[in-house]
This record gives C-alpha cells, structure tokens and sequence, in this order.
C-alpha cells in the first residue's frame, strides 16, 4: 500500500530526542553536561528561579501546581537551554507566559492532582539545548526498582545551596512501590495520581518542584513523573513524590488544543495526539519502531 509517510520535521518527531546526552545537585546528583535534558525548564518569577518544568511541544511546559498560588502571570518567565544559574547561558532561549492552567482537582493539602500546565507567549524552535519530552501515555507507569532521572537546580541538602555557578543537577534513582511510600508517609496518602522514587542521599529537592522525572523507552525520554513533594532530602524512609503523568493524557491533551504532544503507551509506542474541533477525532499517529510514521485512515490535521 502506497501509505503517505510524514515528514520526519513534524515537530513531535523530536520528542524525546537528547543527541548531547551520553548517557544510556539535586541530593546525590552531579552536574549535567549542558544540553543533557533539553526539555527542562527554569521557572522564573522576576528573574529568580522557583520551580523547574519540562517543555512538552513547542508552547507549552508542564510543572507542578504548587508551583503557584494564582494563576498571575506578571514577571513569570521561562528560560530553555538554561545551564547554569549564576552565569551567561549561550544557548538559552526565554519566553514569558500567557496562561497558567492548574488541574481543577489539585489539593494543596493532600497534593493530590499536583499538575499545571503553562502557555509560553510564542513558540519555540528546537535546536540540540530546547527539545521536548514525551509524554507517558494512559497506563504507562514504572514499576518498583525501574531506574529514572530527576534533574533540576534544586538544594543538594536540606537548607543547602548548590555551590556557584549552580549547574544543572542530575541523579538516577530507582522507583518505589506505592505500597511501601504509603507506609513511609503515616499523615499522607500516596494516592494513584503519585509515583514515589528515591533512596538514601539521592533525592530531588526544593526548588526542583515541577521539574522532570524521566525514563528511556525505546530509544526516547519519556515524562514519567513531576516533582511534587517530601520529607527532607534523600532521607532512606521518605522517597521523593511525583506527580504521575500518564493519569493525564486526556487532561493535558484537551488543555493544550492544537498544540500536538507524544504519549509512548507501556509498550514504547509514540503517538501524536490533537484535539483541533469538535468534528476531528482525536487520532493518534503511531510511530513504528523505525520512526516510519505512517498517516491513520482519520488523520486529524494538527494544522
């Protein structure tokens, strides 16, 4: 069959995608080659850095809600390509934000729900230091003991600053069973919605709220948790929480309209999801393992 191929341009083609990472102070962490998690963002209110994000296409970034206590967006600014914060960043691009959209069930007292999406005031391109993540697709959750990435600018011991010129920080750290963080935090409970990672002196940490959790699946980097909330920093009984990003593809879909992202489902399939009118399905375009993308019967148009 004659099948239109897509042209490999298409921007979500470059989810996942990290050509300056070699890899195959947050607590425990180490600095990170510039250019290793493209994706990531440094969230700025007035020129300080509060909160880490991760770009999901080319408008958009997905953080934390607690992050924000309203939805102003005066003085919020987004910083892409960003190394270090205390010196010039060559490669980095800022973009102020137009929308603040906070999941309408997120609960500041249980953290529950802990996801907010951020419009940027015009697209970026992407180059080797600004790429975006994938997203983990409906049911695509690690299990215990899977070894992930968390990085940020975050302290690397409670109270203690990164030491200048406060470089991006990067730690592996493997998964914890939901039942065994739910038995660590007595007073909270671990709901569906969380993922929990961690172990003693590797941690992510303050500062690094609404940065990436991240897995490689099949040859991409895929958003598997947002850093949401614990006790202390890379203490053995409370593993860090997340915020589990594959509970919201329909949420996150349906909030940045036209704007495509990749979802990868548990098996390493990519697809591209859109919403564009109430007359176009929502299709997925499924990548195949090569990366030959191939049109679906129904193609929604993303245009």
């Amino acid at each position: 069959a004659n099948e239109p191929v897509l042209d490999l341009v298409f921007s979500v083609s470059v989810c996942g995608s990290a050509p300056l990472n070699a890899k195959t102070k947050i607590v425990g962490g180490e600095d990170a080659i510039p250019g290793s998690w493209p994706w990531q963002c440094s969230l700025l209110r007035f020129g300080s850095h509060f909160c880490g994000g991760s770009l999901i296409n080319d408008q958009w970034v997905l953080t934390a809600a607690h992050c924000f206590s309203s939805t102003n967006t005066g003085g919020l600014t987004v910083a892409l390509g960003r190394d270090t914060q205390q010196l010039s960043n060559p490669n980095e691009v800022t973009r102020t934000v137009t929308r603040i959209i906070c999941h309408p069930s997120y609960d500041e007292d249980t953290n529950d729900n802990d996801i907010c999406l951020l419009k940027l005031s015009r697209s970026v391109s992407f180059d080797s230091y600004i790429r975006p993540v994938c997203l983990a697709g409906t049911g695509n959750a690690p299990s215990a003991g899977t070894n992930v990435w968390v990085t940020g600018w975050g302290t690397i011991n409670s109270g203690q600053d990164l030491p200048f010129p406060q470089r991006l920080q990067e730690v592996n750290v493997p998964v914890v069973s939901r039942l065994v963080c739910d038995v660590s935090y007595t007073n909270v409970d671990i709901t569906n919605n969380m993922l929990c990672a961690g172990r003693a002196g590797k941690d992510s940490c303050q500062g690094d709220s609404g940065g990436p959790l991240v897995l490689k699946m099949n040859g991409s980097w895929v958003l598997m948790g947002v850093v949401s909330f614990g006790i202390g920093c890379g203490l053995p009984q409370f593993p860090g929480v997340y915020t589990q990003v594959s509970r919201y593809q329909t949420w996150i879909s349906g909030r940045t309209g036209s704007d495509t992202s990749g979802f990868m489902d548990s098996e390493g399939n990519l697809s591209i999801l859109c919403f564009v009118s109430s007359q176009c399905k929502t299709t997925g375009l499924t990548f195949d393992k090569i990366y030959k993308t191939v049109f679906p019967d129904e193609y929604c148009d993303c245009d």
